[in-house]
């Protein structure tokens, strides 16, 4: 639907568009922004995704930039004014940056011909990815009219897609729904005891490229550690690892150097790897949007691929248990929201649009606290507005000189080890002299011709000698503050809308449930069916399909083996395990078809005890 989506842009209608997880939807607004005079502003929730796609774009010789948390005003405001000087066509922001003053002074004088909202199932309470900035989207409208929007999701149902179009305030516009179908995506369910066992069988009968999701850090370590011992080759990814970390562990899967990645929901945004060929789901996810988009990472190069999901009796309780857990009760919210306050000593009606260092782990040790009670108040902190938790944050390096320029050179005389730093952060970063800006120890090392740890040892002794103001870089989770502090007591929320948002988090878990548990309904329609999509056929390569399809009989079959049972039911009987046992060769679940048949026509009779009698 590219072609058709590019057209419609070019026509100037707002556009909803659901595509499938890699169905290539930055084409959709890269091709038409290109076309056109000015700038695409791109609104996307993820740092690392916004970084991803303008590495993509600079590799294309297409000039892009993004706006994130980790830059200073004064790198935010040259990229605006480079904006405004027409030198990109693509810029980046995530929704809260549209809210700033300084982008608000910037926006009437960019030249913008397209706005794109990424996930745009972030602007629907009902929906399982809910962020409040996202509503405020719609506000551009009246800065720049005219202007069309395009709003691209890989999952929404129909309520979902029915919210964006009425948050986003679209008039004349268009839906664009492509099939869910994924013809060559296989996916089956099993109940198992062993969990390790079943993913050992299931790596070692389809080769490739693999991802095994897993619930928590731990776990995803120690399943990577359980698959090394049978000479696997794999590795773990979680946010929890440092940037490079990440980094290096993903590069080495991309490129098949490792087979197997063991990870949590962290990892698999924004990467575009055409060959995995099983995605295997370790726990059961609380929701069917979720499970398509990461089980829609396999076979995306239209190859036959595998998306495999494993539970036991433990998960399915866990799973119903998860609403009143995941939407905690007043009491609890305001305590974990006190203990917060004084975990980072902010004091009542202070704390606004500040950034905390917040160690998750300490935090709930110190207050002896339950770890997921606080990370579902986090939640609810978040989508009503309070502040904000990002695990994923990363804050380079920043250096503002504090000394004058002139007692620069005397300095320099003094320390003349200390000088190729200096001149290399001057002559690098502009503005260095007067603010502060973010920098790269790594670059600063290869530009002067030092080593990483010489860098960072020169900075520090310059910020201890007072010459600089050297902030090391951050990769510790942040807790944003949108406001002030209130006292615990007073701290409130929309009760209506939260409680809401639990029915509908209530739905997706039936949904969840009822995928887990389906006998007779086609896993890819049922799936199809959730989003809205009904015209699909059934897959024939699910787990369900294919046993429908051994349990299939023809009408000759039927005879034969109805004729075979009658044949072994005497006068008192027989006992249902010694008819199987005469009937061996034929499939036990034809046998049963054709007993579960004649039961319910009264033609036979199955006692408590399995003893088979035929009736007059």
């Amino acid at each position: 639907m590219q072609e058709e989506i590019i057209q419609s842009v070019m026509d100037g209608k707002d556009i909803l568009a659901l595509l499938t997880t890699g169905g290539g939807k930055s084409v959709c607004f890269q091709v038409p922004a290109l076309m056109k005079e000015g700038l695409c502003l791109v609104i996307s929730p993820l740092i690392a995704l916004m970084k991803d796609q303008v590495e993509n774009l600079h590799k294309k010789g297409i000039t892009a930039a993004s706006i994130n948390s980790s830059m200073n005003f004064y790198e935010v405001k040259k990229t605006l004014q480079d904006a405004l000087h027409g030198d990109f066509k693509f810029l980046y922001l995530s929704p809260e940056r549209l809210e700033t003053n300084l982008f608000r002074d910037y926006l009437p004088e960019l030249n913008i011909n397209l706005i794109a909202v990424d996930e745009a199932h972030c602007i629907s309470q009902w929906g399982y990815d809910f962020r409040p900035p996202y509503l405020r989207i719609a506000n551009l409208r009246s800065a720049l009219p005219g202007v069309p929007i395009l709003a691209l999701t890989a999952s929404a149902t129909p309520l979902v897609q029915d919210d964006i179009i009425e948050k986003l305030k679209f008039n004349n516009y268009l839906l664009y729904q492509a099939s869910f179908e994924k013809p060559n995506l296989s996916y089956s369910v099993f109940n198992v005891d062993s969990k390790i066992n079943k993913v050992t069988e299931v790596l070692q009968n389809v080769k490739g490229s693999s991802i095994v999701y897993c619930k928590s850090r731990r776990l995803a370590k120690e399943v990577s550690q359980l698959l090394a011992l049978q000479n696997i080759s794999v590795d773990f990814y979680h946010a929890g690892l440092s940037q490079e970390e990440r980094s290096k562990k993903q590069e080495a899967w991309i490129n098949n150097q490792t087979r197997v990645i063991v990870c949590t929901n962290a990892f698999g945004m924004g990467i575009d790897k055409a060959d995995v060929r099983t995605v295997i789901h370790y726990d059961v996810p609380d929701c069917i949007e979720n499970y398509y988009q990461e089980a829609g990472r396999a076979g995306r190069d239209g190859n036959k691929a595998y998306a495999v999901l494993l539970h036991n009796q433990e998960d399915i309780t866990a799973l119903e248990a998860l609403p009143d857990l995941r939407f905690p009760v007043m009491y609890d919210i305001r305590k974990v929201y006190q203990s917060l306050a004084d975990y980072l000593q902010i004091p009542v009606g202070s704390g606004e649009n500040k950034y905390y260092d917040f160690d998750l782990n300490e935090f709930v040790k110190n207050f002896k606290l339950d770890v997921l009670l606080v990370i579902n108040v986090l939640k609810v902190l978040e989508q009503e507005d309070h502040l904000q938790f990002n695990e994923n944050i990363f804050l380079p390096a920043q250096v503002k000189f504090t000394t004058p320029k002139e007692l620069l050179i005397d300095f320099e005389q003094t320390h003349p080890m200390l000088e190729p730093v200096i001149k290399c952060l001057l002559r690098t970063y502009q503005g260095i002299a007067d603010n502060r800006v973010s920098v790269h120890e790594k670059q600063v090392a290869k530009l002067a011709g030092l080593s990483y740890d010489s860098v960072k040892h020169d900075l520090q002794q310059l910020n201890a000698l007072g010459v600089i103001e050297y902030l090391p870089q951050k990769e510790t989770p942040q807790i944003h503050f949108l406001t002030n502090r209130a006292p615990a007591q007073f701290l409130t929320i929309n009760h209506e809308n939260y409680l809401h948002r639990k029915q509908q988090y209530e739905l997706r878990i039936e949904a969840m449930l009822r995928y887990i548990h389906l006998k007779k309904d086609c896993r890819s329609k049922y799936i199809s069916g959730y989003f809205g999509d009904s015209k699909i056929k059934e897959c024939g390569i699910c787990d369900v399909c294919l046993q429908k399809k051994n349990t299939e009989l023809t009408e000759e079959e039927f005879k034969k083996i109805q004729e075979r049972i009658y044949k072994y039911i005497t006068h008192e009987g027989i006992a249902t395990k010694e008819l199987l046992h005469h009937l061996n060769g034929t499939k036990k679940d034809k046998v049963w078809v054709v007993l579960n048949f004649l039961q319910s026509e009264k033609k036979i009779a199955i006692d408590t005890l399995g003893i088979i009698k035929q009736l007059p």
